[in-house]
Formats: structure tokens, sequence, C-alpha cells
């Protein structure tokens, strides 16, 4: 049975380039998304899984949000049955506010629907898959050694927007900064039990949340907003998932790992 990886958000954006790249891998994917199940995307992530050994059956989508709590059994249920163990979860999923707006305008109703997506949904998800693993797994002290590497890994897509202030996204960069805060919370009390917890943290990545700005962005890169100037891709985000779900580094956990073109460097 291959290792199973569980991907919100996995059916679009930076979250399909963690899917195509993870099955790339050998992993099974299961994907969390709100929109009705799109078979074209998941016919060509079931072709994919087969060039590289697996088939259709390695691909499973469950209709659901991150930001409804009950929707989190039934997502690690559908993995279980399926396939029998989890190795994986990336908290991809995110939103960023319907309207941007002076912090002054911002509304209660913006800022509890970005925190419910994109903080609170995955700290909550989070523990029920760190839960559903020990479960699986049972007590470390009952076996017979050791494990070699971690017994599973979590990933955080967050943002540069974690430690950079857009006074015009406050409800969206509040959410980053607690997902980096979940991340070290998270890799402190599951070490313990063998799993490890990480932050991917994006730049400017071309998806289609960031289509609408694409011209300021063009012109910030122009003028120097990141030493590699160019737009990220998903592949590039994806690719750092690749590593930390890998296994390659066990005696890590709690790191921040930057795809934002050197963004995050200050310079003068």
């Amino acid at each position: 049975m291959p290792p199973v990886a569980l991907v919100t958000g996995g059916s679009r954006g930076i979250g399909l380039g963690i899917t195509r790249r993870l099955l790339a891998d050998g992993f099974a994917v299961a994907v969390l998304a709100t929109r009705e199940p799109p078979s074209d995307v998941l016919d060509a992530l079931g072709a994919l899984s087969a060039e590289h050994g697996g088939g259709a059956d390695r691909v499973r989508y469950v209709r659901g949000s991150v930001a409804d709590l009950d929707d989190h059994a039934r997502y690690l249920d559908d993995a279980v049955d399926a396939w029998g163990r989890l190795d994986v979860l990336v908290n991809n999923a995110g939103v960023a506010p319907a309207v941007r707006g002076d912090l002054l305008d911002a509304s209660p109703e913006s800022f509890d629907r970005v925190l419910g997506v994109n903080l609170r949904g995955p700290y909550f998800l989070t523990q029920a898959f760190a839960r559903r693993v020990i479960a699986l797994r049972g007590p470390l002290a009952a076996l017979p050694e050791p494990p070699a590497g971690p017994v599973a890994t979590v990933v955080n897509v967050s943002s540069v927007s974690a430690t950079t202030v857009s006074t015009t996204r406050g409800d969206y960069c509040l959410s980053k900064a607690g997902v980096a805060m979940a991340t070290q919370l998270f890799a402190a009390r599951l070490a313990p039990e063998g799993i490890v917890v990480h932050e991917v943290r994006p730049g400017v990545i071309a998806t289609d949340m960031t289509a609408g700005v694409r011209d300021r962005y063009d012109a910030l890169l122009a003028d120097g907003l990141a030493p590699i100037a160019r737009w990220g891709r998903p592949a590039d985000v994806a690719a750092a998932v690749s590593l930390l779900a890998s296994g390659s580094t066990p005696y890590s956990t709690g790191e921040v790992f930057h795809v934002d073109g050197g963004l995050h460097i200050p310079t003068l």
C-alpha cells in the first residue's frame, strides 16, 4: 500500500500542484475541496498516477470545507476506509478577503470567514489527523523499536503575509500569522508522538487567487521586490512540500520553508 497524503484545496492552484507532485512521488492522495468533483481534473490526476505506477484508485475526492469541523471526520474516514493508513496532511486550503479595503473598514463577517477557513479549520483538522494517526499506530512505547523516521508529517501552507503587513488584508495576515504559530505549537506537542510539523511559506505565486493583482505584482517584481525576480509557480511550492513529505529530514520539525524568491530576506 502506498503512503497516503491528504491535501485540502488540492484540486486547483497551489493545491493542485501539490497533489500532482505527491502522486508523482508515489503517494495516494485524498483531496478535500468545496466544489463539485471536477471530472476533468480527477481524470487527469488518475492518468498521472498511472504514469507513476499507480492508478485512478490512488486519487480520492471528498466534497467539503475545511471550515466545517463535521467534514473533518468524514474526510479522514474516507481515506482510512480506502487505504487503511494516514501519512501526510497538507493544510493548503485558504481564502482571501472577498474585498480588499482599509483596515478601519474591515468587517466582522470577512474576519470570521477568513479566519475560519485559513486558521480554525486547519487547526482542528491537524488535531483530528494527529489523533487518528496515533489511534492507527498505537503508543510509540509499544513498538518493538523506535521508527527510523517520522510516523507522519503535517505541512501547513501559509504565506509571506504571516510576517509582512498588508493593511488592506488584515484578516488574511492575521490568519497566516496564526498558522505560523499553530505550526510551532503542533510541532512541539506532536514530536513525542513521532509526528513532525512544518510550514511552507509561499510568496507571490501565480494562481487564480492572484490573477486580479497581476499588474501590481508585475511592477513590484520589476522594481526588485524579490531577489529572484519572477512569479512563483504552484510547482515551486509543491517541490518544497515533496521534500518535507518524503521523510528525508527526520531530525527537523517546526521549520519554515520559504518559497518566495528570497522576498523574506531583509535588504538595503
